[in-house]
C-alpha cells in the first residue's frame, strides 16, 4: 500500500490498549495527592497560619506578607519533597486555554553558588508579559507589563516538576485580562444578594456558595489518522467529509461497551486527575461513535471552573500518550453529534441547599420558590447576553441541531415546579397566607414530592432546564472557558437578587403601616410582601419558560413573540455584551467596567475572525493541494480507460461500456471546476473582509460572505469523495476516523 491514508488506517488497527497500572491504595487514600490542600496545609503550616489560611479561604480575610511568606514556606517544602524544582503561576487568558511561566527555585547564594528559595512575594505576584496576550485595546503591544496575583481559594497544585499557583491576570491599569477575576467578583455579588435574601427565611446563613457540575464531552481520533488530516490538525474540525454509511443511526454507541483502548485511556485519565483533587465521577460513551464523556461531583464554581480546564489539558497529553489526540471542538464531524458541555449550575449555603425541593417547613418551600423564580427573572432579563456568554465560532456549528439546544435561551421547569409557581401566581395571597391562632402564620404552599427529580422528566432541548436541585446551562460548548458562561448567570442571578430585595424590603415598609400585618407572629408583613413580589416577577418572566420543543419551526416563532433573542448570527451576538443593560448589570455588581466589556468584545470579535479565516485558508490549500489533483488524476486513469476501450471494441460496444467512465469523467470535471471557483471566490471575499478595520464590522463580513462559501466548496468535495477511487483519496474518511479503536 502507497495510499499514506491505508498505512495510517492499517497502524490503528494493529495498536492495544496500554496497561495502566492503577495505585495501590483505593482512590479515596491518592485523591488529592498533588495538591496543598486542606490536609496538606494542616501539615506544613504553624497552627495559627493555617486557621489565618482557612479564614481567607472560607471568609475572604485578607492574606498579609507575613503570612505569605510562612505559606510559601510550607509549600516549598512539601513541593521540594514531590521533586519540583519550578514554580509557575496559572492563569486563563482570554484565549479559551491556560498560561504559565515557569521559573525555578534556584537563587545567588552570594557566595559563587546557589540556594533554593520561595518567597510570599513570589507566591503572591508575578509579571508575566501582557502585550501577547489578548487585550482587546487595553494594552499596547509596546505596553508590556501586566500581573498575576495568587488566588487562595483554589488549591495550588503539581505537575511534573512544577508548583502551578492558581492566579488571575489583570494589566498594569488593573483591568482584568483573563476569566478568574471577573469570575471572582460575580461569586462575591451572587454571594452577598443571595445570603440577604436568605435572611427573610434563615437569619442563620453566613454565606451562599455558586456551585458548577460539568460534563465534558470530547471525541478520540488516533494519532495517526488526526496526522493525516491538516484540517483536524490546524483547525479542530474535518472541513470535508462524506458521512460513513453507519454513524449513529443505530443507537448502538451511547451507552455501550467502552472499548478496551480507549478504556485504558480513561483509567489513566481518571487516576491523574484524582491526584489532582478533580473529582471525576462518570465515564461513558457518548451517542457519537468515538465521542466519550468524563463528569465530576460537583465543586464550588471556581474550583469546579479551575479544574475543568486542567482536566482538558490533561485530557489531551493523555490522550497522546495512548495514541490518541482528544477533539474538544464542539464540532469535529458534520452529521454526527458534536460534543458540548453541561453546566449543572445551583446555590447552597452553609446551611443547605436552596434549590432543593421539598423543605420541611412551608416557609423552606418559598424560599425554594424564590430562588426559582429570581434565578428566571435574571434568566429572563438577559436571555441574549447568556447565549452570547456561550457563543464562539465553534459551538455555532452545534447549537440548532437537534443534538444540542436551539440558539435561543428558555428554560425547562418540569410539572411539579410550574404547578408551584401558578399556584403563587394565581392563588390569592390572603388564601396562601392565613393566620393560624398561637401557632403563628399558616403558608398555603403546595406539598413538593420527596423523589423530585425522578417526578420531573427532562427537556433536552432546553438550554436551560431544571432538573431537580439545580439548573442545567446546556449550551455551553465543549471546549470553552466554563467561567464565561458563569459569569453571565451569577451576575444576571446576583441583580435579580438585589431587585428582588429592595422591592420587598419597599413593601415591608408599607405593610408594616398597617396593624393587620403586625399581629401574631410579626412576619406576616414579611411574607405578604416576599409573596407580592414573586407574583409580579413570575407574571413578568414566563416569557422565559417553554416546557415543548425547542428543535420546531413554531418555537422560533413563538420565541420572537415572546421577545426573547433569536439572532443567530455569532458576531452579532456578541453584541449584547454591550447592551445598556448589560453594562449597567456588570458595573453595578463591580464585576466588569465598560472599558473590560468592549475590550473582551473586541477580543471576541476578532477570535471569530481568524478562526473562520483559519479554516477558510485551510479549506482551499486542501482543495487545490489534495483534491483537485487526486480527483483529475483519476479522471485521467478513467479516460485512457475509455480510449483503451475504443481501441479493444467495436465504436457502439465501446461507447456503451465506457458509458458509466465518461458520466464520472464529466461529473468531476463539473465539481473540480465548481471548487476552483468557490476557492477563488473565497479568497476574494476574504480580501475583501480583511480590508475592514472594525473588528466588529470584519467579523460580521465574515460570518455573512466568507463562512457561506466554505459550505459551497465542501459540498462539491463531499460529492467527489464518492466516486474518486478509495485508493486515490488522499484523506482518512469518516468510517475510517469514527470507527477505529
Amino acid at each position: 500500500m502507497t495510499n499514506l491514508r491505508f498505512q495510517v488506517v492499517e497502524e490503528a488497527f494493529k495498536k492495544k490498549p496500554l496497561d495502566v497500572q492503577a495505585p495501590s491504595e483505593r482512590p479515596y487514600e491518592y485523591f488529592g495527592k498533588k495538591v496543598f490542600n486542606r490536609e496538606k496545609m494542616y501539615k506544613y503550616l504553624p497552627k495559627q497560619v493555617y486557621e489565618q489560611m482557612i479564614d481567607v479561604i472560607d471568609n475572604g480575610a485578607r492574606l498579609d506578607r507575613a503570612m505569605a511568606d510562612a505559606v510559601a514556606a510550607g509549600m516549598m517544602q512539601w513541593a521540594k519533597e514531590n521533586g519540583v524544582t519550578h514554580y509557575t503561576h496559572w492563569f486563563q487568558p482570554l484565549t479559551e486555554g491556560t498560561a504559565e511561566k515557569h521559573d525555578s527555585f534556584i537563587e545567588h547564594d552570594g557566595k559563587g553558588g546557589m540556594i533554593e528559595e520561595f518567597s510570599g512575594k513570589l507566591l503572591a505576584q508575578q509579571e508575566p508579559d501582557a502585550s501577547s496576550f489578548p487585550s482587546g485595546g487595553i494594552r499596547a503591544t509596546f505596553e508590556a507589563r501586566g500581573y498575576s496575583a495568587w488566588d487562595p481559594t483554589s488549591p495550588v497544585f503539581i505537575i511534573d516538576d512544577t508548583l502551578c499557583i492558581p492566579t488571575i491576570f489583570i494589566s498594569y491599569t488593573g483591568e482584568a485580562l483573563d476569566y478568574k477575576a471577573p469570575l471572582l467578583r460575580a461569586l462575591h455579588a451572587v454571594n452577598v444578594a443571595a445570603t440577604e435574601v436568605c435572611h427573610y427565611f434563615d437569619p442563620k446563613v453566613k454565606k451562599v456558595n455558586s456551585n458548577l457540575g460539568w460534563e465534558q464531552e470530547y471525541f478520540l481520533v488516533d494519532e495517526g489518522l488526526y496526522s493525516a488530516r491538516p484540517d483536524l490538525m490546524l483547525t479542530g474540525r474535518t472541513l470535508m467529509g462524506h458521512d460513513s454509511a453507519k454513524n449513529q443511526q443505530m443507537d448502538d454507541h451511547y451507552f455501550g461497551s467502552i472499548p478496551e483502548r480507549v478504556a485504558a485511556f480513561m483509567r489513566d485519565l481518571e487516576i491523574q486527575a484524582l491526584e489532582l483533587g478533580i473529582p471525576c465521577k462518570t465515564r461513558h460513551n457518548e451517542v457519537a461513535p468515538n465521542q466519550f464523556e468524563v463528569a465530576p461531583i460537583f465543586e464550588e464554581t471556581n474550583l469546579a471552573v479551575d479544574h475543568n480546564m486542567l482536566l482538558m489539558s490533561l485530557m489531551k497529553r493523555v490522550a497522546r500518550k495512548h495514541g490518541f489526540r482528544a477533539l474538544l471542538h464542539e464540532k469535529p464531524f458534520a452529521g454526527i453529534n458534536g460534543s458540548g458541555k453541561h453546566n449543572n449550575w445551583s446555590l447552597s449555603t452553609d446551611t443547605g441547599v436552596l434549590l432543593h425541593a421539598p423543605g420541611k417547613t412551608a416557609e423552606q418551600n418559598l424560599c425554594f420558590a424564590t430562588f426559582i423564580v429570581e434565578t428566571l427573572m435574571g434568566v429572563y432579563r438577559h436571555n441574549g447576553l447568556l447565549k452570547a456568554s456561550i457563543m464562539s465560532a465553534t459551538n455555532a456549528h452545534r447549537l440548532g441541531a437537534n443534538e444540542a439546544p436551539p440558539a435561543i435561551i428558555s428554560s425547562f421547569l418540569g410539572k411539579q415546579v410550574t404547578e408551584l409557581l401558578d399556584h403563587i401566581e394565581k392563588a390569592d395571597v390572603d388564601d396562601i397566607l392565613a393566620m393560624a391562632g398561637k401557632q403563628g402564620m399558616k403558608m398555603d404552599i403546595p406539598e413538593i414530592p420527596e423523589l423530585f427529580i425522578d417526578n420531573t422528566d427532562r427537556n433536552r432541548t432546553s438550554p436551560f432546564a431544571f432538573t431537580g436541585n439545580r439548573f442545567e446551562f446546556r449550551a455551553v460548548g465543549s471546549e470553552a472557558n466554563c467561567a464565561s458562561a458563569m459569569i453571565a448567570l451569577n451576575s444576571a442571578v446576583a441583580e435579580a437578587l438585589v431587585d428582588f430585595k429592595k422591592r420587598v424590603d419597599q413593601k415591608i415598609s408599607e405593610y408594616s403601616e398597617y396593624s393587620e400585618y403586625s399581629e401574631g407572629t410579626g412576619h406576616t408583613a414579611k411574607f405578604h410582601a416576599i409573596i407580592d413580589v414573586l407574583r409580579e416577577d413570575i407574571k413578568t418572566c414566563k416569557p422565559i419558560r417553554f416546557d415543548g420543543n425547542g428543535y420546531s419551526d413554531e418555537w422560533v416563532e413563538e420565541a420572537t413573540k415572546r421577545g426573547l433573542d433569536v439572532e443567530k448570527s455569532c458576531p452579532v451576538i456578541f453584541e449584547r455584551y454591550l447592551d445598556a443593560e448589560s453594562i449597567k448589570m456588570f458595573e453595578s455588581l463591580g464585576v466588569m467596567t465598560q472599558k473590560e466589556l468592549e475590550a473582551r468584545n473586541e477580543v471576541k470579535w476578532e477570535t471569530y475572525t481568524k478562526k473562520i479565516q483559519i479554516e477558510a485558508r485551510v479549506l482551499g490549500d486542501l482543495s487545490m493541494n489534495h483534491i483537485i489533483p487526486v480527483a483529475t488524476r483519476y479522471q485521467s486513469q478513467l479516460l485512457t480507460n475509455v480510449e483503451n476501450m475504443a481501441e479493444v471494441f467495436a465504436a457502439d460496444k465501446a461507447e456503451k461500456l465506457s458509458a458509466r467512465n465518461l458520466k464520472l469523467i464529466e461529473e468531476i470535471a463539473e465539481r473540480t471546476s465548481a471548487i476552483e471557483k468557490g476557492v477563488e471566490e473565497l479568497v476574494n471575499a476574504r480580501k475583501v473582509a480583511n480590508k475592514i478595520e472594525d473588528e466588529h464590522q470584519k467579523a460580521i463580513a465574515y460570518h455573512d460572505t466568507v463562512a457561506p462559501k466554505m459550505e459551497t466548496i465542501r459540498y462539491q468535495i463531499d460529492k467527489l469523495e464518492l466516486i474518486v477511487d478509495d485508493a486515490c483519496w488522499p484523506l482518512p474518511k469518516y468510517r475510517e476516523l469514527l470507527f477505529i479503536r
